[in-house]
């Protein structure tokens, strides 16, 4: 079944005999937002506790009907039953990765078995799976769209999730999913000790890792930077995560062994886009071919100014272009082709002019209102602020909270996150959504980071402008290799100059000049090879990991070396992650999954593509429109290519993709 936990991302108050717990109490803070300086963390366990008992009881409650199974009776109150779950884990999940402490992470341990065992309970429920096999195979013809959707997951889950398995197997899943859900959680914890380890050893966060690698001269400590940085999770001790890596991809086989599939990535992919891993590595050997003949041609560039600095005796004879250069002669190629400055860009990008910007575009496209919410409880006191979003109606869209700067308490990387989703409650009135963007950015951004400032928020306007009835498919709740084009589709109105000229201002309140929006929007097909090569690496590294059918004698290093080998990665590019440090596939989900940011990609062009040719221009709010009703609105309630299908009037072409990343002249 899937993880009610975080598939059903909506909160509601519970109910409950004691006041002393917060979670059991009515929230008298604006707009229901969490009251984070009073929970404690001893709240968390009976709170989980608590939300189990709930949801187990509504179950029963629909098994023991005694009237024919029907939608109204099995799915819309199953779609219901964990939402007093969400009240608790909403928060807890948000805050032990933003604001974690040795506290949090033994909550976390204790939590996540309770999470599985009730997960698995309902998983092998085979009442429940009876009432809502009868309903799926009864007449559908007076449903909606989005309630033959909610119905179709449901059913297909419990099959995915082993319910026709005999009970020694089951018991065996249940043993797996609890290994996997711990074993997950301290591979990220892990990562985490490393990463600030790396802090604490040379001064500055993995997050400005690019940026130092891009302006320190000095070879010999660029190549301690990355040594360090590529090692993480990989140097002995209690955060050495490379058996830990191998004892979860064995699980996740024997699991998929036991489901019916060849190989975990088999299993994964059944129920996304992509379908089956066949398709998967032909889309990315496609691009890896094309992007490594791209990063070549980058490094020739490169070593012509190496060169230059061996003629002038700055480095050896025959030196070559190495992977710790790639980042210092990448950008002294940009500055001479561009004379495009970091230095003279940052300043007309602080946080606050860039959240400005994100803000100024959801008005533009979608006429979404913005306005600080004054004495609102946060996490994390100084470091996070808290907005709300209306119509022009005065209608609520939802409350948003930004955590933009790094701190040794939040986990690497960018990420949205449902504390509350948006649905229908039992009584008929719409619950709107509560989000967070999480990211590790400068205080004075560069590209890249307003790019992700943007990207974020792209997740964020899903989550908050879906009007849809059923938790389980209200916002981001869709294929998990689609879900990235509604982030990476709102990266490209960034440096859109009539956006530009109305947040990026420096502290004089002057704008950016038109020769530095020129240089910059000049300057974003730059690196492609290298970044898009980067990508595809870490895409195949993730695939070919889950299509592994025997590990005995497993060997990361090894494994990694053949693969890099065998894709023709260019020696002077590593894997973006490597196994011990690739969160995105042991904590975020997306194992056998990675690749959906390239396939995204694809979808996210094309349909900007229309932006682009619209004689109004790229703000063209009746297409914004459109966009918001055929997709944003809909969230996960219909088949995601139907959808595009239905906004372009054709099948998905690649021609915009392969045009915006460079791989063709």
């Amino acid at each position: 079944m899937k993880r009610y936990f975080i598939c059903f991302l909506a909160i509601m108050s519970i109910t409950a005999c004691t006041q002393k717990n917060v979670f059991f109490q009515d929230w008298d803070t604006p707009y229901g937002i969490p009251p984070y300086d009073k929970i404690k963390v001893s709240d968390y366990i009976p709170a989980i506790k608590e939300g189990i008992r709930l949801q187990q009881a509504a179950i029963d409650a629909i098994t023991a009907n005694p009237d024919a199974p029907t939608f109204e009776n099995t799915i819309a109150p199953l779609e219901l039953s964990g939402i007093a779950l969400e009240k608790v884990s909403g928060v807890l999940f948000n805050v032990s990765e933003t604001d974690r402490s040795d506290a949090l992470d033994k909550v976390v341990e204790e939590a996540l078995p309770l999470l599985s065992a009730h997960e698995d309970n309902i998983a092998f429920n085979k009442a429940l799976y009876e009432r809502v096999a009868a309903v799926y195979k009864s007449d559908q013809s007076g449903l909606t769209a989005e309630q033959k959707t909610v119905l179709k997951n449901h059913f297909e889950e419990f099959e995915r999730e082993g319910i026709g398995l005999p009970e020694e197997s089951q018991e065996r899943l249940r043993e797996i999913n609890a290994e996997l859900a711990s074993k997950c959680q301290k591979i990220g914890t892990n990562i985490l000790a490393e990463s600030n380890a790396f802090k604490e050893k040379f001064g500055f966060s993995v997050s400005a890792y690019p940026e130092k690698m891009t302006s320190t001269a000095d070879r010999a400590l660029r190549r301690q930077y990355l040594e360090a940085y590529t090692m993480r999770g990989h140097n002995g001790g209690e955060n050495d995560n490379r058996s830990l890596a191998v004892e979860v991809l064995k699980l996740r086989l024997e699991k998929a062994r036991i489901l019916g599939y060849e190989t975990s990535a088999a299993y994964e992919l059944s129920d996304k886009m992509a379908h089956d891993p066949a398709t998967v590595d032909s889309f990315l050997e496609g691009i890896m071919k094309a992007s490594t003949a791209k990063a070549a041609r980058e490094v020739a560039e490169m070593q012509e100014i190496m060169d230059a600095d061996i003629a002038e005796g700055k480095l050896p004879e025959g030196s070559r272009i190495e992977p710790w250069d790639w980042w210092y002669y990448a950008e002294r190629v940009r500055t001479a082709k561009y004379a495009l400055d970091d230095d003279a860009i940052r300043p007309y990008f602080h946080m606050d002019s860039v959240r400005n910007g994100i803000f100024t575009e959801a008005k533009m496209l979608y006429d979404v209102n913005v306005e600080p919410v004054k004495d609102a409880p946060v996490y994390s006191p100084g470091n996070v602020q808290t907005w709300k979003l209306s119509y022009g109606d005065g209608s609520l869209i939802g409350i948003f909270t930004t955590d933009y700067l790094p701190r040794s308490s939040k986990r690497g990387g960018a990420w949205m996150n449902n504390v509350r989703s948006q649905y229908i409650a039992a009584d008929g009135t719409e619950v709107r959504p509560i989000i967070v963007n999480v990211g590790n950015l400068a205080e004075y951004m560069n590209v890249d980071q307003v790019q992700t400032a943007f990207h974020e928020f792209g997740h964020a306007l899903h989550g908050f402008l879906t009007r849809c009835t059923y938790p389980s498919v209200s916002g981001t709740g869709v294929k998990r290799d689609f879900v990235e084009t509604f982030s990476q589709i709102n990266e490209h109105w960034a440096f859109e100059p009539g956006l530009l000229a109305l947040y990026a201002k420096n502290d004089r309140n002057e704008v950016i000049p038109q020769e530095l929006v020129d240089k910059i929007n000049a300057s974003l097909m730059f690196n492609m090879g290298f970044m898009t090569t980067e990508l595809c690496a870490a895409s195949m590294l993730d695939m070919k990991l889950h299509e592994v059918t025997d590990f005995e004698g497993f060997d990361i290093d090894a494994f990694e070396a053949a693969l890099a080998k065998e894709i023709g990665l260019n020696p002077e590019i590593g894997y973006r992650y490597r196994t011990t440090y690739f969160n995105h596939i042991f904590s975020s989900g997306y194992n056998a999954g990675y690749y959906g940011y390239l396939w995204s990609e694809v979808l996210d062009r094309d349909l900007f593509s229309r932006f682009e040719a619209s004689p109004r221009g790229v703000f063209d709010k009746e297409l914004a429109t459109e966009f918001k009703r055929t997709f944003l609105e809909k969230g996960g309630s219909e088949d995601p290519m139907e959808l595009f299908k239905s906004f372009m009037g054709r099948e998905p072409d690649n021609a915009a993709f392969l045009r915006g990343r460079g791989l063709v002249e």
